[in-house]
């Protein structure tokens, strides 16, 4: 009786381990985008990537501490510039890859 008590408490954690798959909307599994990398500069975007479908006028630039924003549309991605080089290349309602999940934590209930 006892060994089987010891058989099956060992065995109940593993068959009853699962897991959550958790889809975020708009995430595209698997595909990867072609978009500038951060740093490049707005000649090295156009060069590679064309001209962009909109352009918007620079935001900020009133001070060293706050320098023009830039951005620039595609069809598939927005291009974000701090004076003339890229800060960000993002695709519109798909949230970005989760950076440092170690530090996380579940909220206490």
């Amino acid at each position: 009786m006892r060994s089987t008590l010891l058989a099956i408490a060992i065995l109940l954690p593993a068959i009853s381990a699962s897991a959550d798959v958790l889809e975020m909307p708009g995430e595209t599994v698997g595909t990867s985008l072609s978009k500038p990398s951060k740093g490049n500069t707005m000649k090295a975007v156009l060069h590679a990537f064309g001209a962009p479908t909109k352009k918007y006028a620079p935001v900020g630039g009133g001070s060293v501490h706050q320098p023009p924003i830039t951005r620039w549309d595609y069809p598939s991605f927005s291009v974000f510039f701090e004076n003339s080089h890229v800060v960000d290349a993002v695709v519109p309602g798909s949230p970005p890859a989760l950076q440092r999940s170690e530090e996380l934590q579940s909220s206490p209930r």
